[in-house]
């Protein structure tokens, strides 16, 4: 497995390595400590398996080095690779609105430096597994928001959530957003659905929508409650 950590603290990587070393026995680390490190690393072969990059590097424009890192990792799917390889973003912060924000980029996990070793390990884990890492206090943030617009835990009609999510989405609305919820850009989304991004994106804007939310995140609380 070979992993990437692009942070502009020695100690940021060094520590996030010394954990990340139990993935695997023969997990081997690549990094960068510049954008210009970055984007050298992104365009070298092997690519990384996962990759962790610290949204605020020195001379970054903004995001567009996760922008950059995202369309580059992604389009390795063309490989026979199925979902691409994933990119976790490393953030001094814990602002819900820059957590949507990524995560409508394509990011399949967003892990503050604040957290725990073992909570990094076990949300690089999940993102390997083909899941998505959100830290729980934006998740409890976005359920805030949707949970009074959509009535997330049974009502008066009787119906589940899943039964209610199913009365105001299509089978294939559904399908989209149980893989919008295991971390699928709309690329992969497309492919694995078999059907074009420009029909995943009017599907999504549907899904927004249908469920009264705002992006990815807030569409992602309603869809923890799908179930398989």
């Amino acid at each position: 497995m070979r992993v990437l950590i692009a942070d502009d603290h020695r100690l940021i990587i060094e520590g996030v390595k010394l954990k990340l070393r139990e993935l695997d026995k023969d997990v081997e680390f690549v990094e960068a400590e510049t954008i210009k490190d970055l984007h050298r690393r992104l365009e070298e072969f092997p690519l990384p398996d996962v990759a962790l990059i610290d949204m605020a590097m020195p001379g970054a424009d903004g995001v567009e080095h996760i922008k950059f890192a995202v369309k580059a990792l992604g389009a390795s799917a063309d490989d026979g690779d199925s979902r691409g390889h994933p990119v976790i973003v490393l953030s001094g912060t814990e602002d819900p609105s820059a957590i949507r924000h990524v995560l409508d980029l394509g990011v399949q996990g967003y892990i503050p430096k604040s957290s725990p070793p073992d909570v990094i390990l076990n949300a690089v884990r999940l993102v390997i597994g083909g899941g998505i890492y959100v830290p729980p206090e934006a998740m409890k943030s976005a359920a805030a928001t949707v949970a009074p617009t959509f009535a997330l835990s049974q009502g008066n009609d009787g119906l589940t959530t899943k039964e209610r999510l199913a009365t105001v989405l299509t089978d294939r609305q559904i399908d989209v957003l149980k893989l919008l919820a295991k971390g699928r850009p709309n690329k992969l989304i497309a492919r694995e659905l078999q059907i074009s991004e420009g029909t995943v994106k009017i599907h999504l804007a549907a899904i927004f929508r249908a469920l009264h939310v705002r992006n990815r995140l807030e569409a992602l609380v309603a869809a923890q409650h799908l179930g398989d």
